[in-house]
């Protein structure tokens, strides 16, 4: 498509917002939702905008977690900001200590930016982690400050406010008298070649780590990443490119594909007395703990026995391994004062941390003191949250009819690894 054609696009974005009239076709309309004016700086672009050119990796962001990182469309961290912050739909909205919500710093970068805290204000706010919220980024500071607190989010990096940062090394202009005006990587600003958003820089600032109000430590990303000593990049798994196209779903701790890819189980038995002994292993091949991110995210191995007949005759625990069988539970266990178990914004300590560490292989063993055995199956389940917290959110919900959606499936265990093995 050539610079007119572009511009024209661009000039209906603007335009529509402006003269009401113009919005009546359907395209118009979504368009009309691209942005609310030309913006005068790039943090104000919205996806929309960039899939006019870029439609597949628009639709691929769309189905991810950048996408639905705001308190408006996430359940789970809109239920916890509601509870330490309030309604991402009101401005000047303070934390309970009256500071602006550092949360905002990595979920919706564009709000940081202008300091707003209504996310309904304007559509890059509400588009989270959109196009311009990674490429902008410019240069890497790290998250250390000198009296030792913690940075996060765009306050990480060096902004761009002027130009988009690209990763393919090419400068491109928006002069539509160069001689490049048909020129099919036109953009409505300058983009310059940046390698550092090939490298791993580019997502330190929200996944390096992030600490609760009391100091205490909950996602640890790239503290785990260091210790890994690996030199591949985030970008290796969470964006390969399939046919030539940098895959922007960015799949994490939501995608099951990427799940299952996460963990490898195998599982061993043999006779013992009446019973049976099963040895299960699990071992993580990732450059960072599995599972990584939100301290609530977890998983845990379920092992079952089976007769001749395909009964069950045995399984390690009856309803949920948190108190029945804990060796089986991989999860960070946060602690208040007194070392009794409580929530990410109330902790004070880390009780434990039994997740399995970077390339780390644990092996569970059980005694099986039933006869008949013929089958084990080993399965490891992964989940976003732990029950309490599905309690505790729920309760957000009934209270708080701005809370997002909650899916009936968001918080059903998912099957990541499975083995058997047969006597």
């Amino acid at each position: 498509m050539g610079l007119s054609k572009r511009l024209s696009k661009w000039l209906t974005i603007a335009l529509v917002s402006t003269i009401p009239w113009l919005a009546t076709s359907a395209a118009a309309e979504e368009q009309a939702g691209a942005t609310e004016a030309a913006p005068t700086k790039p943090s104000h672009i919205s996806a929309k905008v960039c899939k006019q050119c870029h439609e597949t990796i628009y639709e691929q962001w769309k189905g991810s977690m950048h996408a639905n990182s705001t308190a408006l469309q996430d359940p789970i961290h809109g239920g916890f900001y509601r509870y330490v912050v309030g309604n991402p739909a009101e401005e000047d909205v303070k934390t309970k200590a009256g500071k602006y919500p550092v949360c905002l710093f990595c979920h919706s970068p564009a709000a940081a930016a202008d300091g707003k805290t209504d996310l309904d204000s304007k559509v890059s706010y509400s588009e989270g982690v959109n196009c311009m919220g990674c490429h902008l980024l410019k240069e890497y500071k790290g998250l250390d400050q000198p009296d030792g607190s913690l940075k996060y989010g765009i306050k990480t990096y060096v902004m761009s406010d002027s130009a988009i940062q690209g990763s393919s090394g090419k400068n491109y202009t928006t002069n539509p008298t160069a001689a490049n005006q048909d020129d099919p990587n036109f953009h409505p600003f300058p983009l310059v070649g940046n390698s550092m958003m090939r490298t791993s820089d580019a997502c330190m600032g929200c996944h390096d780590r992030r600490n609760n109000a009391h100091g205490v430590p909950l996602c640890v990303t790239g503290k785990e990443y260091e210790k890994s000593s690996t030199f591949v990049a985030c970008q290796s798994c969470h964006m390969p490119k399939v046919d030539g196209i940098t895959d922007h779903s960015l799949a994490g701790g939501h995608g099951s594909a990427n799940m299952r890819s996460s963990l490898i189980l195998n599982a061993e038995v043999k006779k013992k007395g009446d019973g049976a002994a099963v040895t299960v292993t699990a071992k993580n091949p990732l450059p960072h703990a599995f599972p990584t991110g939100a301290p609530f995210r977890n998983f845990y191995i379920k092992v079952t026995a089976y007769d001749e007949q395909g009964n069950e005759i045995w399984q390690n625990f009856k309803q949920h391994p948190m108190k029945e069988d804990p060796q089986s539970l991989f999860v960070v266990v946060l602690g208040d004062e007194e070392g009794k178990p409580t929530g990410p914004p109330t902790a004070r300590q880390i009780l434990k941390d039994a997740r399995l560490q970077a390339n780390e292989t644990r092996t569970l063993e059980y005694d099986i003191p039933v006869a008949g055995v013929a089958r084990v199956r080993a399965e490891a389940l992964y989940n976003l949250v732990l029950p309490p917290h599905i309690q505790m959110l729920g309760k957000i919900a009934k209270d708080d009819p701005t809370m997002p959606a909650m899916d009936k499936d968001l918080f059903k265990p998912k099957p990541v690894a499975v083995a058997e093995a047969k006597l």
